[in-house]
């Protein structure tokens, strides 16, 4: 692949030796295949950010470790990517660790590769709030790498600020929605959490219920989970819920795979009356464009990773201290008459 970026880049991009880069780039073999592509993906990382590599001032390396599907962690590295040249005077540079799925202890093998290298000025962490996860965050505090929540929290844990939308509020305001569409009309709701270890759905999910209960009393909640938000796996689940219960006539998507919920009503030929989702991905954007989502709870990603690098610049004395916490990003409720306008 051919680039302009000098050997020492590609090796802090990719976080590896400039020997490892060397070796791959000259293909002297004697590397794992996994090694080789992250330093072509590390390339890749650096044409997409050439702006910044160029800049001069003080170069911070922030880590974006990430459990979710692919439609949302691409969402999340774009908002990234958008805001880091608006982020002077300092000049911020990314690495991405994406995963959908996989056991825990790959995902505490990449925090524990972040703290062993100690070329992170800070991470930006979405992942199941569990004690594994809390004790390799309490690693990156004690290695001096401030350590930023995104979406989900884990508050037992060392990090410094949770970045995202008050998720209790977010699951009351799609209760709220699903009691003023439904209306009196009879009909089940379905809630789906993509698992029950992301404090951030389980939070929705009791913000939705909290307030069901107090507006709906009478409306039977179905849930279903550990179905990680991929339709491949989403699938099933629906369609097994909508078969044990024909009365289920809405659904609140905690956790996504809702283009397979919404495949599995038409597979057995029922309506879905109300569907609320989260998050203006790409899937999303498009089946509420459609008309087949009645409505997304979003919030502004492009604000949260601005807010997520400015507390890692802060951590490291770039910036002046704040005096609180972080507020909650705002929800807003986008329906397909009040779309966002992209650029």
């Amino acid at each position: 692949m051919p680039h302009p970026f000098p050997l020492r880049e590609i090796a802090r991009q990719a976080g590896l030796s400039e020997a490892t880069v060397d070796r791959v780039m000259n293909h002297r073999g004697g590397v794992r295949e996994s090694t080789a592509r992250e330093v072509h993906q590390a390339i890749t990382d650096l044409h997409r950010q050439r702006d910044q590599v160029r800049l001069g001032g003080r170069t911070f390396m922030i880590d974006i470790v990430m459990q979710a599907p692919a439609r949302f962690s691409t969402a999340v590295r774009c908002a990234l990517e958008a805001e880091l040249p608006s982020l002077h005077p300092a000049v911020m540079r990314s690495r991405f660790h994406f995963r959908e799925t996989g056991p825990v202890g790959e995902l505490i093998a990449t925090l524990d590769r972040i703290v062993t290298k100690r070329q992170s000025q800070g991470v930006i962490l979405k992942a199941p709030d569990v004690p594994e996860v809390t004790a390799a965050v309490a690693r990156l505090t004690a290695a001096g790498i401030p350590v930023v929540t995104l979406v989900t929290d884990l508050p037992t844990s060392g990090r410094i600020a949770y970045v995202g939308i008050d998720n209790r509020a977010a699951g009351a305001t799609a209760a709220y929605l699903i009691g003023q569409w439904l209306g009196d009309r009879p009909g089940h709701v379905l809630t789906s959490l993509s698992s029950g270890f992301f404090r951030g759905e389980e939070e929705r999910e009791m913000g939705f219920r909290s307030a069901m209960r107090a507006l709906r009393p009478q409306r039977t909640v179905v849930d279903i989970a550990e179905g990680d938000g991929l339709d491949a796996t989403q699938r099933d689940l629906a369609l097994d819920a909508l078969a044990r219960d024909p009365q289920i006539r809405a659904v609140y998507s905690i956790g996504g795979g809702n283009i397979a919920t919404l495949e599995a009503f038409e597979a057995l030929g029922r309506e879905c009356a109300v569907f609320i989702a989260h998050d203006l991905d790409g899937d999303n954007t498009r089946l509420l464009r459609e008309g087949r989502l009645s409505a997304v709870l979003h919030h502004d990603l492009r604000q949260d990773m601005r807010r997520a690098c400015q507390i890692v610049m802060r951590a490291q004395g770039a910036l002046p201290g704040w005096g609180g916490g972080v507020p909650p990003s705002p929800i807003q409720v986008v329906t397909p008459y009040n779309m966002p306008v992209t650029g």
